[in-house]
């Protein structure tokens, strides 16, 4: 919104003191020739105008020199000279994320550019951002642009309330960093977002899954598993699955009252309370007003003695109570450092359950699920790409997709597969072969060292045809390959017959450990 100042009302020109326009052309011999500059020789400061002479053709060198798509998203209307200062050269860009890919991909293509219009001469080039920019003008001088003053009736004052292009692609990848620094909130504030319905299951995490649902449901001593321990890596779900859990309790058992906070927290509140001497205040609020206590991240109370001595008391209490506990750490019980044995002993009185890496499936099923939610369409190929590349981190994963959706609203641009490579860092991704029905029952012999042969074969051994429908249920979820196909893979076999082995295995998958794991080791070998 543009709103004119009518500052003619208030202010009287003086006609007596005209000031005649400058006739800026003169700054400025031919803009569309190259500006050359012997190699030998030390640059001279250029004022305002000659900066903007030699931009111009730098921009129309890379213009030339790179795809269409790679411009528009880094340096159209992005990328600015600044100054020049002998072997020093200073450009701008709109946020620090185009600033690492120009850096890390574009500067020998750039140099080439600098070349080709200031002369055979190796630039030192500096890239900045506009957090830079205050710091770099009290060390640069710079002549303005020529310009006729304008006279107080001809002064506008102008309001623009539009966000401008900088400011949302600072908001763009804001979006990215906040999604990758999320972190769970202290005590019972749960984010309502992080529910069952929307955790995509599959075999890496199906048992925590189930296990987590039951609890929900039947919390303490009315349940199965009054204590539960889940562990992972980083950014597999762990967090998530804790506040689907409390969400669904409250549904069920608005009640109850339900704790979940870090291993750190629980500890910085434990200090806060010996430093105010209420020690005891903080014990009664763990042991008394509590019936659910999830604890994230407890193996950082690692050689923390002060805190695990309050921690075994506040265990026992609520234990003993039949209060539910639950607890989530990157290492099983028995891995964690620095933990008292008696401690050890009692996050294993419950149930211990791990979390894998997802799958090819899983991972692409998480795709497809946050790109719904964003409202972003992607090509198979795309979502192919992307969960082959990313395969350990569930966060990541999910934060490839934020990264995809906030640069894509604010370049408006269509994604595709170059640029999909150039904002996730994937240029040394090589496509991968097209995986087959025999590369999928090469892999589940070799694991179960079972010949091919056999595996194919009318064999009936309980363990070959374990093996098979196995090999089975993958060609028809990794390759989606009818009954039809993989029937006549395996010798010709009916498609019902495809069909009972493929249901079996999905229906053993949901609580079946070990067969979890074993789908996805073998998926390790195709």
């Amino acid at each position: 919104m543009n709103q004119d100042f009518p500052f003619s009302q208030f202010l009287k020109s003086d006609n007596n003191n005209q000031i005649n326009n400058l006739n800026i052309e003169n700054h400025i011999k031919n803009e569309a020739q190259t500006v050359e500059a012997p190699a030998s020789q030390e640059l001279e400061q250029f004022n305002q105008l000659e900066l903007n002479a030699i931009n111009l053709e730098i921009i129309g060198f890379l213009k030339d020199h790179i795809t269409n798509q790679k411009f528009s998203t880094y340096f159209d209307s992005n990328f600015n000279l600044i100054s020049i200062d002998n072997n020093k050269i200073n450009f701008s860009v709109a946020t620090k994320f185009i600033k690492t890919i120009i850096e890390s991909q574009f500067l020998e293509i750039l140099q080439e550019g600098l070349k080709s219009v200031l002369g055979n001469k190796n630039f030192e080039i500096n890239i900045l951002t506009k957090d830079d920019e205050p710091s770099l003008a009290t060390n640069v001088s710079r002549e303005p642009m020529a310009q006729a003053p304008k006279s107080a009736n001809e002064a506008k004052f102008t309001l623009d309330l539009n966000p401008t292009q900088e400011d949302l692609r600072s908001k763009a990848e804001s979006k990215y960093i906040d999604h990758m620094n999320d972190q769970p909130v202290s005590s019972t504030q749960f984010d309502p977002n992080k529910k069952f319905v929307n955790f995509v299951v599959g075999p890496s995490n199906n048992m925590a899954v189930a296990t987590a649902t039951a609890v929900a449901k039947d919390p303490g001593k009315a349940g199965k598993y009054p204590s539960l321990y889940i562990h992972s890596n980083s950014g597999l779900g762990k967090t998530h699955i804790l506040h689907a859990v409390a969400n669904e309790i409250l549904d069920h058992y608005p009640n109850m009252r339900i704790c979940l906070i870090t291993a750190r927290d629980f500890m910085k509140e434990m200090i806060d309370a010996i430093k105010d001497k209420n020690i005891e205040v903080f014990q009664n609020k763990y042991s008394d007003k509590v019936d659910v206590l999830m604890i994230d991240d407890i193996h950082e109370l690692s050689n923390k003695k002060g805190t695990q001595d309050e921690f075994f008391h506040i265990f026992n209490e609520l234990y003993n109570k039949g209060k539910q506990l639950i607890f989530t750490s990157d290492k099983s019980p028995t891995e964690i450092e620095g933990i008292e044995e008696r401690i050890k002993t009692r996050l294993q009185w419950g149930l211990v359950i791990d979390i894998q890496k997802p799958d090819l499936e899983t991972r692409i099923a998480i795709l497809k699920k946050k790109a719904y939610d964003l409202d972003l369409f992607l090509s198979d190929d795309i979502l192919t790409l992307i969960a082959t590349s990313i395969k350990s981190n569930i966060r990541e994963l999910e934060g490839s997709l934020v990264r995809l959706s906030a640069f894509a609203d604010v370049m408006k641009v269509e994604i595709d597969t170059e640029m999909v490579k150039d904002l996730l860092g994937l240029e040394n991704y090589q496509e991968t072969k097209k995986i087959t029905l025999d590369d999928i029952a090469k892999a589940t012999s070799g694991y179960f060292k079972i010949p091919l042969a056999d595996l194919k074969s009318k064999a009936r051994n309980k363990e070959i045809t374990r093996a098979r429908h196995i090999a089975m249920y993958l060609q028809r979820k990794v390759v989606h390959a009818t009954q039809q196909e993989i029937g006549r893979f395996f010798g010709g076999r009916d498609h019902t017959s495809v069909i009972h082995g493929v249901n079996k295995i999905s229906e053993q998958v949901k609580t079946d450990v070990t067969l979890s794991r074993d789908l996805i080791q073998i998926e390790t070998f195709f």
